[in-house]
């Protein structure tokens, strides 16, 4: 291992944190500190400037022309569409009298609905921020230890990181995916299958709700234990519990959840395409509740309201019934496959995909009207302009730690930990843990 790499590489990482740490943005922190010590180094002669004719390519390759990143900005759009439409709001209320008379049990409930709001937008920021402004002021005038109180928002909130539909775990997948490969291939296996989304999906989903168990778990013994840190609510503060209101709030979340990982587990539709569905299922799920009765409106505004809000109920009744019309059916309409009952299929699913259509432009019009429209596309494009601007930068990072010859020093550092691969894994957990100390 060659000292000078080695102090490059630290160099490096160093210069990138303190970036992070003076309060640069992470992109810029990133890409910024990777060029300046690549353009210091080569002053010396210790860095092929050359490398970086290789970061157009690299930013086309990795972030523009990538078929699976291309689910990013809806399964972005579908978890900004949930927090302008308040569902939190109303699923925090409802849990909140569900698990009110348990030890913690609003510290329970704000875990239970960060792990719905975690499956069904993926979104880490935007659910902390719901769950803060909603949970923690009522948290801290019951009694809460604001510890405990602000620590369970938090805990429950970055849930979005490994629960599916997770953005990280969409870029993640990327990357172990070209990894992977480019791994099989140096070993003689030419065509390996690769690592998919649904693959990472499926496989964080049971660490993801278990881990939301042990904060259930750890929160109902601190009730036990040391009630003095989350008292129980007072007998005027316990409202009964009106489960149709609880399975009403309970919907949209579900499913959501159903229709983007089931059918992305199910291999019935890629990444984009289940995010497309989710997209529209926020869409409409959305509107639905924007098109409720308001109790300041007029009779007749009463009236068109909730016209409105039926058209958009039977699209989404029609977008649940196409699934089961495909199975149903061969809606091909070859003719081998011309009888009375696919072609009384292929009627319903042109009927369903019509109501749909016409769902689809009253929940648009209905966000527009709303003024919910403008911030949702607004909100989409930040947030996704943010996490391709890490991507970016990430990238830059990585071209020139390999340019100081850094997956060298890494490789060499995994072949002499002990413990074979169970030890690399063990340290790579570790490395992964420290850096979230500094990147998010």
């Amino acid at each position: 291992m060659d000292p000078v790499q080695l102090a490059l590489v630290v160099m490096l990482f160093v210069t990138a944190f303190g970036a992070v740490l003076a309060g640069i943005p992470v992109a810029f922190a990133l890409a910024g500190s990777a060029l300046l010590m690549a353009f210091g180094a080569s002053q010396f002669g210790m860095f092929d400037l050359s490398f970086l004719g290789a970061i157009p390519s690299r930013i086309y390759g990795v972030a523009l022309f990538n078929d699976v990143l291309t689910a990013v900005p809806l399964f972005i759009m579908m978890g900004v569409i949930l927090e302008r439409s308040r569902v939190a709001e109303d699923l925090l209320d409802n849990m909140a009298r569900v698990f009110g008379r348990l030890p913690a049990g609003l510290g329970i409930s704000v875990t239970f609905v960060g792990v719905l709001l975690a499956a069904s937008t993926g979104i880490v920021g935007a659910t902390v921020i719901a769950m803060g402004l909603l949970s923690l002021p009522t948290m801290l005038k019951r009694g809460y230890d604001p510890a405990l109180a602000s620590g369970s928002i938090c805990a429950a909130g970055t849930l979005g990181q490994i629960i599916p539909p997770s953005i990280v775990l969409v870029f993640l997948s990327d990357q172990l995916s070209a990894a992977y490969m480019e791994a099989q291939r140096e070993i003689g296996n030419f065509s390996p299958v690769p690592v998919s989304v649904g693959d990472l999906f499926a496989g964080a989903l049971i660490p993801g709700i278990g881990l939301a168990l042990l904060y259930m778990i750890y929160q109902f013994a601190i009730g036990v234990w040391r009630p003095h840190l989350c008292p129980p609510p007072s007998e005027d503060e316990i409202r009964s519990v009106d489960w149709r209101d609880v399975a009403f709030s309970l919907v949209a979340p579900v499913l959501l959840i159903l229709s983007v990982l089931g059918s992305i587990l199910s291999g019935a539709a890629t990444p984009t395409e289940a995010a497309g569905v989710g997209a529209l299922g926020a869409l409409l799920l959305a509107a639905r509740k924007l098109n409720e009765p308001d109790p300041g409106d007029s009779p007749w505004q009463d009236r068109v309201t909730a016209a409105l809000g039926m058209v958009v109920s039977a699209g989404i009744v029609a977008a649940l019934a196409l699934p089961v019309v495909r199975s149903l059916g061969d809606l091909r309409m070859t003719l081998e496959t011309v009888t009375r009952f696919n072609a009384a299929m292929f009627a319903l699913a042109v009927a369903c995909t019509v109501v749909l259509a016409v769902a689809v432009a009253v929940a648009i019009a209905t966000l527009a009207r709303r003024g919910v429209l403008h911030e949702v596309l607004i909100g989409t494009m930040r947030i996704t302009t943010l996490a391709f601007m890490i991507l970016i930068g990430a990238t830059i990072f990585s071209l020139v730690f390999r340019g100081f010859g850094g997956d060298e020093i890494v490789m060499h550092a995994m072949d002499r930990i002990p413990g074979g691969v169970n030890g690399a894994l063990i340290a790579v957990l570790v490395v992964v843990f420290v850096l979230g100390f500094f990147l998010d």
